[in-house]
């Protein structure tokens, strides 16, 4: 029997004859270990710290009013200003009461005047002492109408009672002021020194009391002593350092929580009240412990944890206990050493008892990819 071998079924045995060598060669390329970034901790000075949130206020604030009534004559600071001690601010119309306070010292000069003639006509028996104590007591009278007269004329000026930061005017020049009970005329604010209160729920408050002591200092003594430090929410870290200046002493029934207060020198005056703050309270001396990037720590239902590569190229998981927040990273009280290797990028290609290909962090041409998403930063 005679075949005939045709060039297309040479095509197709050849493609069949490659197709094993295709297999072989893909499933080499499936057995190459992944790439992943490592990185030996760093070993850092840690200090504890206890992080809140708190509100600016102003050291003190006082509501600056018209006590006397009449027209506003003057306006003396432009609004939003930073004004000194004393400053004239506001001038009540004070012709009137400059005219009461002529009066009432005209009043006290015939007075006296009279109750130095009867003691005079006293001494001759020539008055009653009744007439003596009567003019008395009309010259102590007008006396008095004198100082009243003269507190008046000074409520016409309205001046700024400490330095700091005025708000806007309340009432326009040429309106009747002080008619119906004092009339509010703007609002002054110190901001040297400045106010933040914070709360303390009671475990927290527990922790400052027992950092407290471990630095020789009983909670009573410790106000005026224990630093805070307080930034802004557009600054970086906290810029501000000032002192723990009251602790209230009951916590509150409704919130389970302690108020407390730190007093800043806010010399620059960046700080202004109401605004919101962070808070940062030492609670121990510094300690040196390991530090590792956020991204490099994961999170599941045990608890925090990073992926280590040993000697062998083999993954593992370690528990660990994470501590204060720094610069570069998280501390880590507990769970590593300074020798380990973390995995701190494609941890979400690899699982515990992989074999993998790890990467110095400061390697060039790093092809690891990104941490999985239940890293915590």
């Amino acid at each position: 029997m005679k075949y005939t071998f045709h060039a297309g079924s040479a095509l197709v045995i050849g493609l069949l004859t490659l197709l094993p060598g295709c297999k072989k060669q893909d499933a080499s390329q499936a057995a190459e270990p992944p790439v992943v970034t490592v990185s030996k901790p760093a070993m850092q000075s840690v200090t504890p710290y206890l992080e809140l949130t708190g509100t600016a206020e102003a050291s003190q604030s006082a509501d600056l009013v018209a006590r006397i009534p009449g027209y506003l004559q003057s306006v003396n600071f432009e609004d939003g200003a930073y004004v000194d001690k004393d400053q004239l601010l506001f001038v009540i119309e004070p012709e009137p009461y400059e005219q009461q306070l002529k009066i009432a010292e005209a009043q006290l000069l015939r007075a006296q005047s009279e109750f130095d003639r009867q003691k005079e006509l006293a001494k001759q028996n020539a008055t009653s002492t009744a007439d003596v104590e009567r003019w008395q007591s009309e010259r102590d009278q007008s006396s008095a109408q004198v100082v009243l007269a003269q507190l008046n004329v000074d409520y016409t000026h309205v001046t700024a009672p400490f330095s700091g930061r005025i708000g806007r005017h309340l009432v326009d020049v040429g309106n009747m002021v002080g008619v119906d009970g004092n009339t509010k005329l703007a609002t002054l604010d110190q901001l040297i020194p400045i106010y933040v209160y914070f709360n303390l729920n009671e475990r927290d408050a527990l922790s400052i009391r027992d950092a407290m002591k471990k630095l020789g200092m009983e909670p009573q003594s410790g106000v005026g002593q224990v630093p805070v430090f307080a930034g802004l929410l557009n600054e970086k870290g906290y810029p501000h350092k000032g002192l723990l200046n009251f602790v209230d002493s009951t916590s509150s029934s409704s919130t389970g929580t302690i108020q407390l207060r730190g007093i800043f020198s806010n010399e620059d005056k960046i700080i202004f009240p109401g605004v919101f703050t962070r808070v940062r309270i030492p609670l121990g001396e510094p300690q040196t412990l390991p530090v590792i990037p956020g991204r490099a720590i994961g999170n599941d239902q045990q608890g925090d944890y990073v992926l280590l590569v040993d000697n062998q190229n083999v993954v593992s998981r370690q528990t660990v206990v994470r501590g204060q927040k720094t610069d570069d990273g998280y501390a880590i009280e507990s769970g590593i050493n300074a020798t380990d290797q973390v995995i701190v990028n494609g941890s979400i290609h690899v699982r515990p008892g992989d074999k993998v290909t790890p990467r110095a962090e400061s390697e060039p041409g790093d092809g690891a990819q990104p941490a999985s998403s239940s890293v915590t930063n």
